[in-house]
């Protein structure tokens, strides 16, 4: 498509979107806010505050009896439905606990099925917290193992590819990379991956924060082995609601989890005092879930669901190629440079630009221009694009404010020193 750099060409293209009325279906109190964050924490659906309503009134009227009528099989129930977006079938997905503590159960499960051998694979693009949690996994189980980190020829963007086919070798227990990296938003080919990782005996863990809800995702398809993934970002779930994890069918009986909870006992209500895992992928839940959390996430799922992820990918990498060209039109000449892949079927729904002055210009925008960005060291804005309600004007306008910034100088009376969250 041939771009414009007027305002009301991304009127014409919003009136064209065939997904523009799903914004309707979120909770927008400031029309004139910019929200390009929905990478970090995604816009609440008034389906899930619906649902909070309806779920107190449960609580209050059935109390305990709520369990037998909704509350107990959330976890598996919220999984499958999560399942529909990332390309598994039923019963290969669970809904519960962080991120951070599903990696270990799984980086746990997947040594356990590789006792051999040593080396974890990953690389230095990977989110921080999930390379803490194998550098604690290792620690704990005696240093026993070894983390190689591929890095990246371009700065941070691209990761090196040929050094991730050399790392992989007899002696990986497993590779474990998110899939669309949380800086530049690359987007890894996850089939060529896996089958990488297989051939050469190890397995693959793979962290869908940054793209399930916004890329297409074929896990079973893919012969993906575990995966991870959160359900604030473009699932919209909100602050904190519970992550969720993926494991193949043909592996569920052939591992469990390290962290032995009641609720993936075979029989929680027996009591019984010695653990026997529960069948099939509740054995990788843990204790009591967050009810209310869960059930309103379960809700926000429904616009994605019914969007259909074909259209949700299409609208997003409109959105970015479009932010790419008014960057390029607008911003370069101020000294901004692209820190996401030019190519769009390696791009995620996340687009990076980079600036000596990124933390101040971020700090600019919040505090007085009514745009929410996000900032990740050492000069990446990130711009997230949720196709749900991010609209083609919201991109306009946010390029538009940030070249006022720069041109006005207003970031000049910002501190060096960086905020506890950036």
């Amino acid at each position: 498509m041939e771009f414009e750099p007027t305002r009301a060409f991304a009127q014409e293209l919003d009136q064209r979107d065939p997904l523009a009325s799903f914004r309707q279906r979120f909770a927008i109190p400031d029309p004139d806010l910019i929200y390009l964050d929905g990478n970090s924490l995604g816009r609440p659906t008034l389906a899930s505050a619906e649902r909070l309503q309806r779920l107190m009134s449960e609580w209050e009227r059935d109390l305990i009896r709520g369990y037998n009528k909704d509350w107990w099989h959330a976890p598996g129930r919220v999984g499958d439905k999560i399942g529909q977006l990332i390309g598994a079938a039923p019963g290969q997905v669970v809904a519960c606990d962080t991120v951070s503590i599903n990696l270990f159960k799984l980086a746990w499960a997947a040594l356990s099925l590789r006792p051999g051998r040593p080396k974890i694979v990953t690389d230095a693009l990977n989110f921080p917290s999930d390379l803490y949690i194998l550098q604690g996994l290792t620690r704990l189980l005696g240093d026993r193992h070894t983390i190689v980190r591929i890095g990246s020829k371009d700065g941070d963007i691209t990761p090196d590819l040929d050094a991730l086919e050399t790392a992989i070798d007899q002696s990986t227990a497993f590779v474990t990379l998110s899939h669309v990296t949380f800086k530049s938003g690359y987007l890894y080919d996850m089939a060529a991956v896996t089958e990488l990782a297989h051939k050469r005996g190890a397995l693959v863990i793979w962290d869908l924060s940054h793209s399930v809800g916004a890329v297409p995702i074929a896990l079973d398809a893919c012969n993906v082995d575990f995966a991870v993934g959160c359900t604030y970002k473009y699932l919209n779930g909100g602050p904190g609601s519970p992550a969720f994890l993926y494991v193949r069918k043909d592996l569920q009986e052939k591992v469990v989890s390290p962290i032995w909870g009641w609720w993936a006992q075979k029989n929680p209500f027996a009591f019984e005092l010695d653990y026997v895992p529960a069948p099939g992928i509740a054995r990788f839940l843990t204790g009591s879930q967050p009810a209310i959390s869960l059930l309103t996430m379960e809700a926000a799922l429904d616009p994605l669901l019914e969007a259909g992820m074909d259209a949700l990918r299409a609208k997003s990498l409109l959105l970015s190629e479009y932010l790419i060209y008014l960057t390029g039109f607008f911003l370069a000449p101020l000294g901004f440079r692209l820190g996401s892949p030019r190519l769009q079927e390696r791009r995620g729904s996340h687009v990076s630009i980079r600036h000596a002055e990124g933390y101040r210009i971020n700090r600019a925008l919040i505090e007085e221009m009514n745009v929410i960005p996000d900032f990740r060291e050492p000069d990446n804005l990130r711009l997230g694009l949720a196709p749900l309600y991010t609209g083609f004007e919201d991109v306009w306008q946010g390029i538009d404010r940030i070249r006022r910034v720069v041109e006005e100088k207003r970031y000049e009376k910002y501190p060096h020193e960086k905020l506890t969250v950036t």
